[in-house]
């Protein structure tokens, strides 16, 4: 059946301060759950364009021939004939892979289970950040269990309609667990509520 958690919540702080603080929460001495924070990959997203896609793209005008020039060019103007075959634009996204350390939170009682006997829980948190636009979204997923259970996590962190100096947070988390046998509704049930009490506290990016 699965456990579902939906959060939405609005910081009353900018988005760029939001985000910044998001990114080097943890680990932090308040919190003993996360015992470390691995960045694993980190990059600028682009994409390619060919001299035809290049063309096509300069005849909408000059405006738009300037932009290319700037972007890959750093802002020589150039001609269409001078730029190469294929050419890499920056989408401005940066794209973000961390790996995070967590202790394990199922209680003794439930750890007589083997497959539950693990000293950490390791999670993969991606995340696609566009400063231009001012949001960023984030997938993670728990890589310990992946035989027994599934755990998702997708998160929205965006300028606030309502308040451009306001950031509106939104998230869905689900969990699913199917190889426990009868253990499988009680672990639903405690993951569900400490996925509840992890919406409310430790995605808090203050």
């Amino acid at each position: 059946m699965g456990v579902t958690v939906d959060v939405h919540q609005v910081y009353k702080y900018p988005f760029e301060q939001v985000v910044a603080s998001f990114l080097r929460k943890y680990p932090n001495p308040m919190d003993k759950n996360v015992i470390s924070v691995r960045t694993v990959e980190e990059r600028r997203e682009s994409f390619s364009l060919s001299v035809f896609e290049l063309e096509n793209w300069a005849m909408q005008g000059p405006v738009m021939m300037n932009i290319i020039s700037v972007l890959t060019f750093g802002g020589t103007q150039t001609t269409v004939e001078h730029v190469p075959e294929e050419t890499y634009v920056s989408t401005g996204v940066i794209y973000r892979k961390r790996i995070a350390i967590c202790r394990n939170v199922v209680p003794e009682i439930l750890r007589k289970v083997s497959m539950l006997k693990v000293p950490d829980i390791q999670l993969e948190e991606e995340s696609w950040l566009n400063p231009q636009e001012r949001n960023m979204v984030i997938r993670s997923h728990c890589l310990t269990w992946t035989q027994y259970a599934s755990m998702k996590e997708e998160s929205v962190f965006r300028e606030s309609m309502e308040n451009p100096n306001w950031t509106e947070f939104i998230q869905r988390g689900r969990i699913l667990i199917t190889g426990a046998g009868f253990l499988n509704c009680i672990l639903e049930t405690f993951a569900g509520t400490f996925l509840r009490q992890g919406a409310q506290k430790d995605f808090c990016p203050f």
